[in-house]
């Protein structure tokens, strides 16, 4: 988000806003509540009358800010191209800055920051767990760390040749964007992208020094700890002019890392998809439920490339999580600050998922599949998780 923010930035990207209330029906929180102030055009219009002082801030109106879960959903069907999701992080920063930040947001943010100190804890608590009183066990246990993979994952196959249908060139050689939280809970899924990158004979690496990706830093309004972190990252993954694209897991990292790495940063789905005729798939009959990120439909784009996916795997059954308010409400840290609130967001899916009968939950951001799995007993995975099983 280059620019300072400045009461007439703020401005200027609310004046886009035409009033149509198009992104009403679309928003979490207007759903859930039919209030004015919980819903896109009412936050905008609040941002717009503090920005030119037409109104003090209050305690309700922060509240209003602070319930939006980010979900971007408006910015998808608003005709008239409000950046909603750069309007709502700079008003968060210039509201950050008048009334600070809670001490468990702050916690969360300097663990966040600090990937091994976080990944000691989540061991810690892996361990401990059960015998924590519930109100202490705010997120599912870890995997245990034996299955973490070398940060080098050899190709097992020979490399293809360069040059796919779409006239893409294969490379050799991918980095991986790991982040903050995901590097405990996501073993797993780093050993299945690594098998399927392999079946196409590519090499993964893994930059040890990476860190965060800063969006529930920028989505707090902690402006500048976002950007600390963006050139911690670009640091890790270089920039030289051949150095090798970088891949996401989470989809609600990627703008972040896209952010930092211009051009460089791709959701792993949609290379896979990109792809997908050099690799091969066994029948897998199987009912499965889909559920699909905020920041995967509305930000990175690449549910059609999951979609697709799917597809190449014989039988397999996919039942689309879609009830409720649009959103799961795990939105960052959300889930830890508001968890009442978060499980209310998320209730409709998950009575969806008991009622379909799937024998697991696919999704690709680490915040909801951890948010999801706090509340079901069905297994929540990565998509790449089960591709890695079906792969021939």
């Amino acid at each position: 988000m280059p620019g300072a923010t400045t009461p007439q930035t703020i401005t200027a990207l609310a004046d886009r806003c035409v009033q149509c209330g198009l992104c009403l029906p679309a928003c979490p929180t207007y759903s859930l509540e039919r209030l004015e102030p919980q819903s896109p055009r009412g936050r905008i219009a609040l941002a717009r009358a503090w920005a030119l002082d037409i109104i003090d801030p209050t305690p309700a109106g922060d509240r209003h800010l602070d319930d939006c879960l980010a979900c971007r959903a408006c910015e998808a069907v608003c005709p008239a191209g409000v950046r909603y999701g750069e309007l709502l992080v700079r008003t968060r920063g210039v509201q950050r800055g008048r009334r600070g930040a809670s001490a468990r947001q702050r916690l969360v943010e300097w663990l966040a920051a600090r990937p091994r100190v976080l990944g000691s804890l989540l061991g810690a608590y892996r361990v401990t767990a059960r015998v924590l009183p519930s109100r202490l066990r705010p997120l599912p246990l870890p995997p245990r760390p034996t299955s973490i993979p070398a940060p080098d994952a050899t190709p097992t196959r020979e490399p293809a040749a360069a040059g796919t249908a779409a006239g893409l060139d294969l490379p050799t050689r991918v980095q991986l964007f790991t982040g903050c939280v995901a590097t405990a809970y996501e073993p797993p899924v780093r050993a299945a992208l690594a098998r399927l990158l392999g079946a196409l004979g590519i090499e993964v690496h893994v930059p040890p020094v990476q860190g965060c990706c800063g969006a529930l830093h920028a989505h707090a309004g902690n402006l500048e700890g976002a950007e600390a972190l963006a050139t911690r990252n670009r640091r890790a993954f270089g920039g030289e002019a051949d150095a090798p694209p970088v891949l996401t897991l989470a989809s609600g990292c990627h703008e972040s890392v896209a952010g930092a790495l211009p051009g460089r940063a791709i959701d792993a789905l949609e290379f896979l998809d990109r792809h997908a005729d050099r690799l091969s798939f066994a029948a897998r009959p199987e009912r499965i439920a889909l559920h699909l990120p905020c920041t995967q439909r509305n930000v990175v784009g690449s549910a059609p490339a999951l979609r697709r996916l799917l597809t190449r795997v014989p039988e397999l059954e996919v039942v689309e999580l879609d009830a409720g308010h649009g959103c799961c409400g795990a939105a960052g840290t959300n889930m830890l600050l508001d968890p009442e609130r978060a499980a209310a967001f998320r209730e409709p899916l998950l009575d969806q998922l008991h009622a379909c009968g799937a024998t697991r939950v696919l999704g690709a951001n680490i915040g909801c599949r951890l948010h999801l799995a706090n509340g079901t007993r069905v297994p929540v995975q990565h998509p790449l998780e089960l591709l890695a099983e079906a792969l021939r």
